[in-house]
């Protein structure tokens, strides 16, 4: 009894200097991996979907394909825990909708963000910009958003208007500006990026 009372302050004097680090600048530059909607922060490198079909079939049809057929409109236990990425542009509406990059994804650069961080998902982060950008190109191609040899890189990528773009509301957006015009308008959606 005598000792177990003394445990709590045995615990409040001991030292954790052995527990983690202070991450250098370089090491939080090297975390801070986001590409945000303008694109300012893309890597050189390009590719097309013709390039990104190979790919695919290697790092990533094990999990988004059902069969042969891309999983797209199948409300499958499967589709659900795995990303549809292909198709759905009329399932958004409704009690269940099914979520596509092609239906959904308000930016091309979130596409190319999410593949890069965080695909294939055995080895993620595994892929250079060139296959990400290709893998970026061919899902946008097969959502028939771009066309089949078109280039995607840091340029043209940003320039992508995804087709439920419209559908969101800025994070946090000038409030002003928002009332100022109809977020549905494209140019109005393209100054409010501003």
């Amino acid at each position: 009894m005598t000792l177990s009372g003394g445990l709590p302050a045995l615990a409040e004097d001991r030292p954790y200097s052995r527990l983690g680090a202070t991450p250098t600048p370089e090491k939080i530059k090297a975390w801070d991996t986001a590409i945000g909607p303008k694109g300012e922060e893309l890597p050189s490198g390009s590719g097309t979907a013709k390039e990104g079909a190979p790919i695919f079939a290697a790092q990533c049809a094990m999990c988004h394909r059902v069969g042969s057929a891309l999983v797209a409109y199948e409300d499958t236990l499967y589709m659900r825990m795995t990303s549809a990425l292909v198709g759905g542009r009329e399932l958004l509406a409704g009690p269940n909708p099914i979520v596509t990059v092609g239906n959904f994804w308000p930016y091309a650069t979130a596409l190319w963000d999410y593949i890069n961080r965080a695909m294939p998902q055995f080895a993620p982060g595994s892929l250079n910009p060139d296959e990400v950008y290709a893998l970026s190109a061919w899902i946008l191609f097969k959502n028939g958003i771009i066309e089949e040899d078109e280039v995607m890189d840091a340029q043209s990528l940003p320039k992508v208007r995804m087709p439920n773009r419209d559908g969101f509301v800025p994070g946090s957006p000038d409030w002003k500006k928002y009332n100022e015009c109809n977020p549905r308008d494209p140019e109005c959606s393209d100054r409010l990026m501003e």
